[in-house]
């Protein structure tokens, strides 16, 4: 297995631990998948409210854009500090603590504060959301064996996805026939839900330490993953994956709200049904990637979401789902590929590598959000979705770094 491990650049430890019982991987996923769906959340379902959130605070698109997508500063940073003190917290304990506290800001939000308040309480609930989600990455890099990473990295994006999908249908939802208001509300709800689910799986506490054996700093342990070309076109991949991601459905919402579609609140949260094919394929990628290998996996999903951009370009509104539906779809396949790749090809301190990767990706998230939106508001939905495009065919670049 040593052998195995040092031809496809994996790590080690995880090619040297006993592949686990096959029944005992199925339930770990199908948990591990509800845990992501309720971190989430947050995430994804504020971003249906855009053109209700535009109305109620009387800002441009470009500012609420902003707003929405502030989460992703406080990911990006949250990511980096979990790195650092990645080896005195307990990852059990702070991933259930971590969502307990983010219906904290997520309930404060149901006050309609201002802008500014708005934009900080987002960055909170980054914070937390992002804490959860590393510690939960971190926890399935050091626990799994190889057999199962991919896997349990495959149902993490897959309540990733769902968490798109059911997280933009509750709130716009709630939202339309209820109030702005109860939305986060409910969210705030499910994110104590998720406290207990990881509370009662994972477990209170961890039962030992992860202590590093060669005593090697976070900042030395960043700089040798830095070294490592494959985790460096990983990070660069990350940025792009959601710098696409947010920036393609955050503002196809003001292009569905507008001529030639017309679309209200209710009906674009309906539209987001484009994400359940992404639930059915995302959960494939683990097995495409010990078929067809990593770079060949990612390639898939990054050519359907070029496709689907290019679909977005169309005044045809059954052709602008389907590129919805295709990106979704292609990104989601290609960040299940990416995520797993960094945990396979990692040599030590998994989370520190995490702590690069999802700082990245979190980034472009932020970016994406306030890039395209000034590009939105200058240039169009055309250049914009053209700026998506060459992107895409960056990553596809950056891919070739990536082994099997």
């Amino acid at each position: 297995m040593a052998v195995t491990a040092q031809m496809t650049g994996l790590a080690p430890e995880l090619a040297e631990k006993t592949p686990e019982d096959r029944r005992m991987v199925i339930r770990r996923s199908g948990m591990i998948a509800l845990i992501a769906f309720l971190t989430l959340i947050d995430l994804f379902g504020s971003q249906a409210l855009l053109p209700t959130l535009v109305k109620t605070y009387g800002v441009s698109p470009a500012a609420m854009g902003f707003a929405v997508n502030a989460s992703t500063i406080g990911m990006a940073l949250a990511s980096l500090v979990v790195a650092v003190f990645a080896r005195r917290i307990d990852r059990k304990r702070g991933i259930w603590v971590c969502l307990a506290l983010l219906s904290v800001p997520t309930m404060l939000l149901a006050q309609q504060p201002d802008l500014t308040t708005f934009t900080l309480l987002r960055v909170a609930q980054g914070v937390f959301m992002s804490a959860a989600f590393t510690l939960t990455l971190t926890y399935l890099s050091e626990e799994c064996s190889l057999t199962a990473v991919g896997g349990a990295m495959a149902a993490y994006i897959t309540g990733n996805v769902a968490s798109n999908l059911f997280g933009r249908l509750l709130a716009s939802e709630i939202a339309g026939n209820i109030g702005l208001a109860e939305s986060f509300y409910g969210f705030a709800a499910l994110n104590l839900a998720g406290a207990l689910i990881a509370y009662l799986y994972i477990g209170a506490r961890d039962s030992h330490g992860h202590g590093v054996a060669d005593g090697t700093s976070v900042i030395e342990a960043w700089l040798d993953h830095l070294r490592n070309p494959r985790l460096v076109a990983m990070v660069g991949i990350g940025f792009i994956l959601l710098f696409v991601f947010v920036a393609t459905f955050t503002y196809a919402n003001f292009i569905l709200a507008q001529a030639p579609f017309d679309l209200p609140q209710t009906m674009i949260g309906l539209v987001y049904f484009v994400f359940a094919p992404a639930i059915l394929t995302t959960p494939l990628a683990a097995a495409s990637v010990m078929r067809w290998g990593a770079r060949v996996s990612f390639d898939i999903g990054i050519a359907l979401s070029a496709v689907g951009l290019l679909l977005l370009l169309t005044p045809v509104l059954v052709l602008f789902l389907i590129g919805l539906a295709l990106v979704g779809a292609g990104l989601f396949f290609a960040q299940s590929v990416a995520t797993g790749y960094v945990g396979r090809t990692v040599q030590h301190d998994h989370a520190a590598a995490n702590g690069l990767y999802l700082a990245s990706y979190y980034l472009g998230g932020m970016t994406g959000a306030f890039v395209i939106g000034r590009v939105f508001e200058a240039q169009g939905w055309a250049v914009s979705v053209l700026v998506l495009v060459v992107l895409t065919l960056l990553a596809w670049a950056l891919s070739l770094k990536m082994g099997r």
